[in-house]
């Protein structure tokens, strides 16, 4: 494992502390890199909410939160009686900027450490949580800001969001989150691309035939529906998690590792994107919306059941064919999808290598494949490239397609750091390289937009789908028009 680095002395204020974010993902995060000797003593956690809730309160109701959504096994009184003493809870209201007394006596006399303002809120609370920030004068050479995405719902409100943040912070202070790269595995695309002399080669047009990026998820929209119903899977999971693989897919080399360097490969490959726009929608992109079925034998409610029987278009599953305008992709398809209650939950990234250009194994007998290379996100990360190879025995010459597996967690033995862990110790390190910059989030709405637009124009069918699927039929024939066809999870 890498060598565990501490981070400088900090206060991390988190907006929306007692949110659904901070519970599940932003406390557990800091309570496991407290515990393995990350966070130095004097680093303090700061919760800003909305309602009246003793500091007792707060620790009780963070107390449950770790060890509900904690492993078996990795709560630990110890770990946790220390912990709990960085924790603070602080009423605050982020419009009423006039009752931000309380944090800034909190704050006061700590200008010399890094200082955090992490924006676990919805987007629309951006801009005005900066704002509070330079109007009290809470802003240190040191400090940064971290937007949880979206930011925005289109370009439109995404450049405000930028301009509103910018006015307070610079860009170098401006960190904008999105987890998935601070996937191990989403990481790791850089070390196999450019750490090996094997796949750069073949990466590329004449040798990749197609890339199939898939994001799923086994659970439904739940308490998150009136808000999911303004957004839809378009606006929640491609404008970010999913056009962020793209990237890291698509990219050429860097010159180096330097934040810079990697964020303007990033920025090509978005700018590179083929428009959908007008009435290609119709045959580059499927609408979805799961309706009652079932996930792994338990039934589960329909997304309309879920909204209370009001009538929606809001899809809950989107898959797309992207392409990418230069050189090197020219005419390689990048066919992405994400859903709701699907079959299964995994995130994967699969490079259909092309078809050996001449077989000797007469087809009939031997069905050769093309070689794969699968890139596994979750749930268990790792590599796996198959190829085919005989299967042994006297009793003839029989090919089969066998997986060369690299499993992350068996290889280096260590339990798999969330991605919250690894972004949160990044913005302590103020290394934004794992983060969007302004320019990619821009670019990434562009795109998204006219797909949007496409959508409402020519008035896009949103296709039902069973819970517990692999979407509506219709995704399926997105690619089998290119006489393809989704690969099974690997």
């Amino acid at each position: 494992m890498a060598k565990l680095v501490p981070v400088q002395v900090f206060d991390l204020i988190i907006f929306g502390g007692t949110g659904d974010l901070s519970m599940r993902k932003l406390l557990p995060a800091l309570y496991h890199r407290d515990r393995d000797g990350q966070v130095i003593e004097d680093s303090r956690v700061i919760a800003v909410g909305r309602g009246d809730m003793s500091q007792q309160e707060y620790l009780n109701m963070v107390e449950a939160a770790l060890r509900a959504n904690l492993a078996d096994g990795d709560f630990d009184e110890e770990t946790w009686r220390s912990f709990a003493k960085r924790l603070t809870y602080v009423k605050a209201d982020a419009l009423n900027h006039n009752e931000w007394q309380h944090l800034g006596e909190v704050l006061g006399g700590f200008e010399d450490r890094v200082r955090v303002a992490y924006l676990a809120t919805a987007p629309s609370l951006f801009g005005p949580i900066a704002a509070g920030f330079r109007a009290n004068n809470l802003i240190t050479e040191t400090s940064r800001i971290v937007l949880e995405k979206p930011v925005g719902t289109d370009y439109a409100s995404a450049w405000k969001i930028n301009e509103e943040v910018g006015a307070c912070f610079s860009e170098s202070q401006i960190f904008r989150i999105d987890h998935y790269l601070g996937k191990e595995t989403v990481q790791n695309l850089l070390a196999l691309r450019f750490g090996n002399s094997l796949f750069e080669p073949l990466w590329r047009r004449g040798s990749v035939d197609h890339v199939q990026i898939t994001v799923a998820e086994e659970l439904g929209v739940g308490g998150r529906v009136e808000f999911y119903d303004r957004i839809g899977a378009l606006r929640d999971m491609v404008q970010n998690h999913l056009l962020q693989l793209v990237c890291l897919t698509a990219i050429e080399a860097p010159s180096s590792l330097d934040q810079e360097a990697v964020r303007d490969e990033k920025i090509k490959v978005l700018r590179a994107l083929r428009p959908i726009e007008g009435d290609s929608v119709r045959t580059r992109t499927v609408r979805g919306q799961y309706a009652a079925g079932a996930i792994h034998g338990t039934p589960v409610p329909g997304y309309l059941d879920e909204l209370g029987g009001k009538a929606s278009r809001t899809e809950t599953f989107v898959a797309i064919k992207a392409e990418i305008e230069n050189w090197r992709w020219s005419n390689v398809p990048f066919y992405l999808r994400t859903g709701k209650r699907l079959k299964t939950k995994h995130s994967e990234i699969v490079i259909q290598f092309q078809d050996v250009p001449h077989s000797i194994f007469p087809e009939q007998e031997y069905n050769v494949k093309p070689n794969r290379l699968t890139i596994k996100l979750q749930p268990d990360e790792g590599v796996k490239l198959f190829v085919m190879a005989k299967e042994p025995g006297p009793g003839g010459f029989d090919l089969r397609p066998v997986s060369l597996d690299l499993s992350f967690e068996e290889t280096f033995g260590i339990r798999y750091p969330d991605a919250y862990e690894r972004l949160l110790m990044e913005v302590l390190r103020g290394n934004p390289a794992l983060f969007m910059r302004r320019d990619e989030v821009e670019a990434a709405w562009e795109w998204v937009d006219t797909i949007i637009a496409g959508w409402e124009a020519t008035q896009t069918k949103v296709e039902s789908y069973v819970a517990g699927s692999w979407g509506p039929t219709a995704s399926s024939f997105l690619l089998d028009r290119d006489g393809r066809e989704w690969l099974p999870e690997n």
